[in-house]
Order: structure tokens, then sequence, then C-alpha cells
């Protein structure tokens, strides 16, 4: 029997104008924008016509791209699509426990604010940089990492592509390593080292945050990045671990196929997801919806 998994984009594609075709078209997309911007005054000007500079900043790429995930899978659910799973790359995986019912909108997207200042904070004392590196497996990128002091593999995105962090004054010499191995190796326009050690004291932060919220049980699983499985257990754990934890995304899709997902709908911003699964199984089907025109293909 066939199975769809929505799966929510993370920080990095994000682009001035993100989601304002959902807003203008879908009155669910447009609900949760205009919650966002109760919460947060600004949020919608910043996505509709915010600078590419702008929205590179950590406390403002977070809630934009969060706000236009979670409207964008409104409008999909709007138009009587149900999910089998859900899952969300790194900040997309808030905006995935909010769609399965485990926070309300509003306090999911409270979270993700707490969450883009303490991950902001922590960049800003703890210099890093992010690269993705292609053409080589996840064990040899591990293998070049473990030559560096402070390098770490932590996205694991597909067979050929692995993300990186490291020290600021790490990172050229660590992509020159990759060049010399026969890989490729691209800086990332974010703004601090995500998904490694260096966001120690934001996970902290954001344990400490957690504390007072009320966590309900998820009404459709959610793959956690940090474990590749169900959330089960701590939740608050799972949402703690995940900033200075490795992103398993190759593993998380793998195993949504092996529990019968055929069909994968990335909302939000871009098509980096859909490229993803499409290289990671290429028997499986992958959209991504983030207008009008993309939801009105959607059967």
């Amino acid at each position: 029997m066939s199975k769809t998994a929505l799966v929510f984009s993370g920080q990095g594609s994000q682009y001035t104008g993100m989601g304002k075709d959902l807003y203008e078209n879908s009155p669910a997309a447009k609900a949760v924008f205009d919650m966002a911007e109760k919460v947060r005054p600004g949020t919608i000007k910043q996505c509709f016509e915010g600078t590419k500079e702008e929205l590179s900043i950590t406390i403002n790429t977070q809630p934009c791209v969060f706000a236009a995930d979670l409207a964008a899978a409104a409008a999909v659910a709007e138009k009587g699509i149900k999910p089998d799973f859900v899952a969300g790359f790194s900040l997309g995986e808030i905006a995935a426990i909010a769609f399965a019912g485990m926070l309300s909108y509003e306090d999911a997207f409270r979270l993700v604010c707490k969450r883009a200042e303490l991950m902001d904070k922590a960049a800003q004392e703890n210099k890093g940089a992010m690269a993705a590196v292609m053409k080589l497996t996840p064990q040899k990128v591990e293998e070049i990492c473990s030559g560096f002091d402070k390098a770490y593999p932590v996205n694991y995105n597909s067979p050929a592509q692995t993300v990186v962090a490291a020290a600021e004054d790490e990172i050229d010499a660590l992509c020159e390593k990759v060049k010399a191995e026969k890989g490729k190796a691209v800086r990332l326009a974010v703004s601090g080292a995500f998904h490694s050690p260096f966001m120690e004291k934001a996970a902290d932060g954001l344990a400490e945050y957690l504390r007072d919220v009320e966590l309900s049980q998820p009404v459709i699983p959610v793959y956690a990045n940090a474990t590749a499985e169900p959330y089960s257990d701590d939740f608050k754990a799972l949402i703690t671990t995940q900033v200075k934890s490795p992103v398993k995304w190759q593993k998380t899709v793998e195993n949504m196929i092996a529990e019968g997902a055929d069909r994968f709908i990335e909302v939000g911003v871009g098509k980096t997801l859909t490229g993803l699964i499409k290289k990671i199984n290429a028997d499986v089907t992958a959209v991504n919806i983030e207008n009008k025109e993309g939801l009105d293909a959607l059967e």
C-alpha cells in the first residue's frame, strides 16, 4: 500500500518572497503566517521582502523558514492530503513536530525563535563554518575530518553528499583536503557550525527553555534527525540533542521507505530535500510544494 511522507525543508534554502504565493492563495497558509506575525511582528515582511543578507541571519532565517514550511504543510493538508509520516531537516524538524500535534503552532514558533536566538549566540561565541562535500563517501569524509582538530561530519544527506562543520580557521584547509582526495567542497551561506559540538551551549539553553514546555504524543510518526527513528520516550532530549548532533537524513529517508513510504512531499522552501531523496532512492516519487502551481499539481 502506497504511503506518503511529508518532509519539511531546513535553513539554507531561504529566498526573498518565500511563501507569498501560498499566503495569497491558501487560507490555511495565510493563517500560519498571520500567527507568526502576531508572535513576531515583521515576520511576513521579512519573508516576502527581506534581502538575501537579512534572511541569512539565523535569528531571521529560522522563524521565516519555519513559517514558510508550516504554511506549505497547512496548504497541503487543506487539500485533503494526510501523510503517514513526517520528518524535517534540521530546523524543519520543529515544523514537523508542530504539524504532528506535539506542540501548538504558536508554541512551536516561539520555540523556533528561542532556538534561533540560542544558536546565533553560540555561533557568535564559538566561530565555525560549514561546507557541503560531494563525490566522496561519508566514511571518507569522516576520515578527512579526523585529521583536523575541530571538524565534524554533521549532515549525512545522501550517499554522495555529507556536510561538515569546522572551526573558521580550519574550514579552508579542510576544503583543500577534500579537493586533494578528488572530492568537491562548497562553503555554505550559514552563520555558524550547526549540528556539532560548537552548539553545546545552544543545546543547554534549549533544554532549560523546554523545561516548562508541555509536549504531546505525535498523531503522526515523526522521524528524528538525531536517531533516524520515530520520536519516542524523551521528546525534549531529542529536540535538544538535535542542535549539536549530526542530521541522519539519508538513514531517515531509508527508514521511512522501509516502512512503506513511496511518495515524498517536500514542504516549505526550495527543493533541496527533493533532490537528496531522489539520490537516496530513484524509485520513489519526490515533489516540492512552495507555491500555488505545485499545490495545484498535487493529487
